[in-house]
């Protein structure tokens, strides 16, 4: 891969760490007229459309036989079906500072995964660096003060399955992006969500005996905006950007970018919801930022010493 590709994928997994860290802030505004489950449904109806038009706009045909349809169901189960019904349902057992320090651990959920299922062997380098994001990351919350109990353990449970659904889709995103166009897996995820969702919330509706009132959030201007960046940034947009970032790079090192989301959204609170910034908002957010530049540093290096025409690279260094 050139240094043009890198730049790209780095490009798209940063933009992708910006539109989730500000989704934060959209997600606050939907959950004040609407639950949790309809939030989730309205999104995944506006990220269908928008995934439509941009088929339509590209020209483009799904093309999927039955094995790649079916290749493409595991992807959309772990992301978005999983991540976001554990995720959704695990904050209401724990905290949102418990669930920070368990969402942290992403990245090396992703390296242990990636290494067993696509012989990613990362260096000690990569090692390191990671683990400095995750650190930083967990030090936010710590210090910020997070306390574990025994009646948040199911939500523990089900913040730590959310994460690890992540990883999963981080690995299988990077093989399946190797064989099938970008849009046709993002409009097939866009797809799963869409139908999975709405019919779980039709569900709650009908059991409760109101789904005359499905569309009523739709009366919040609030609502409509936060919406239409959930729908079309947050879910459509992320979804492209991370696939593309995945077909370029390693998953370990793509999964770092999540907890550059984290920083993003501590920031984001300071500047538009006028939260205290703290000094271990700082270090923490030094120490992700050394993390993510020290990885994508020591791969541009490597690839300055392999065009200086030293011996090559061993197939550990390769994808390290």
């Amino acid at each position: 891969m050139n240094n043009r590709q890198t730049g790209r994928a780095y490009t798209a997994a940063i933009s992708y760490a910006f539109i989730i860290g500000f989704s934060f802030m959209f997600v606050k505004l939907a959950l004040e007229v609407s639950h949790p489950l309809d939030t989730l449904a309205h999104r995944f109806t506006i990220s269908l459309g928008a995934a439509a038009v941009a088929l339509v706009i590209a020209r483009r045909r799904i093309r999927f036989d039955r094995k790649g349809l079916l290749s493409i169901v595991p992807l959309a189960l772990f992301y978005p079906f999983l991540f976001f019904t554990l995720q959704t349902f695990g904050l209401v057992y724990t905290t949102s500072a418990e669930a920070g320090i368990i969402h942290a651990l992403v990245p090396i959920f992703t390296m242990l995964m990636a290494s067993f299922f696509l012989n990613e062997h990362s260096t000690l380098l990569q090692k390191l660096f990671t683990l400095l994001t995750v650190a930083g990351v967990v030090i936010i919350f710590v210090l910020k003060g997070v306390q574990w109990n025994g009646s948040s353990m199911v939500g523990i449970v089900l913040i730590l399955l959310s994460a690890l659904s992540s990883a999963a889709y981080s690995v299988l995103a990077r093989k399946l992006t190797q064989k099938h166009h970008l849009l046709d897996i993002t409009f097939m995820m866009s797809l799963i969500g869409f139908v999975s969702f709405n019919l779980i919330s039709i569900a709650r509706h009908t059991a409760q005996g109101t789904l005359m009132h499905y569309f009523d959030p739709f009366a919040s201007p609030a609502f409509i905006w936060a919406m239409v960046y959930l729908g079309i940034f947050s879910s459509l947009g992320t979804s492209l950007l991370s696939n593309y970032a995945l077909s370029q790079i390693e998953a370990s090192r793509m999964s770092i970018f999540n907890n550059v989301g984290t920083i993003v959204t501590i920031f984001g609170g300071v500047i538009f919801l006028n939260e205290q910034l703290a000094y271990y908002h700082l270090i923490g957010a030094s120490m992700v930022i050394a993390g993510v530049v020290g990885i994508a540093f020591a791969k541009r290096r490597k690839g300055i010493v392999r065009a200086s025409g030293s011996k090559p690279a061993s197939a550990a260094d390769r994808i390290g």
